[in-house]
Formats: structure tokens, C-alpha cells, sequence
């Protein structure tokens, strides 16, 4: 019996852990090493892109990435985005992994949120 339910809790586990594996990653909030968290984007290509996102500002679509990092040609982008990556999500607020597997924005909401005082 105990077997089996540490089974199901590994099983469990090991599903979160993939879910989270899937969060999307906004190029127009990301640091680096959240940028370096997407396949295909290493530690030289991450300080590329946000060199020209500081340098000119926050990317407008795919194709505005493409044209403005070298290297990032359309297809890559299209590749990039397969693994994750987003270009200044629209109707939303930038989603940026973190390592617990939420939000940048859940956790600066949750960091932000003043404490609730109730007075007797």
C-alpha cells in the first residue's frame, strides 16, 4: 500500500514537473536566464537579444525579432516560439517563467499584495 501511493506521488510529480517545463517565456520581460530556459537560446544569443530590446526598446512581433537580432532568422523564430517563447503577449499581462513555476506576474502580485490588518 505505501508503495503504491509513493508511486502515484512520484507519478504526480514528474506530471508538474512537465507541465511547468511548457511555461511560455515573454522576450519583452524575460532576463537572461529565463531567455536561456527556451531551447535553442544559449547565453550568447540571450544577451544578444537583451542588448537590442534595452538598447531599442521591446520587440513588436516575431518578424521585429527576426530583423533585429542577428542570427534570428524567421524560421528560428517560428522554432523558438514552438518552445515557448512569446513576443509582447497581447490582451495579457507577460507571462516570464520563474523557477517555481509560476508567473513574474504572480509573483510580483503576490509580492506587491499588502497584508489585511483587522482591528477588534
Amino acid at each position: 500500500m505505501f508503495k503504491q501511493a509513493l508511486s502515484s506521488l512520484v507519478a504526480f510529480a514528474l506530471a508538474l514537473s512537465i507541465g511547468s517545463a511548457f511555461a511560455s517565456v515573454d522576450v519583452n520581460t524575460a532576463n537572461s536566464d529565463a531567455l536561456r530556459g527556451i531551447k535553442g537560446i544559449g547565453p550568447a544569443k540571450a544577451k544578444a537579444i537583451l542588448d537590442e530590446r534595452q538598447a531599442h526598446g521591446p520587440y513588436k512581433d516575431a518578424s521585429d525579432l527576426g530583423t533585429r537580432v542577428k542570427g534570428l532568422g524567421g524560421k528560428t523564430v517560428q522554432r523558438l516560439e514552438a518552445e515557448g517563447l512569446t513576443i509582447g503577449t497581447s490582451g495579457s499581462a507577460p507571462k516570464t517563467a520563474v523557477a517555481n513555476g509560476a508567473t513574474a506576474t504572480q509573483v510580483s502580485a503576490s509580492a506587491s499584495a499588502k497584508p489585511v490588518v483587522v482591528k477588534k
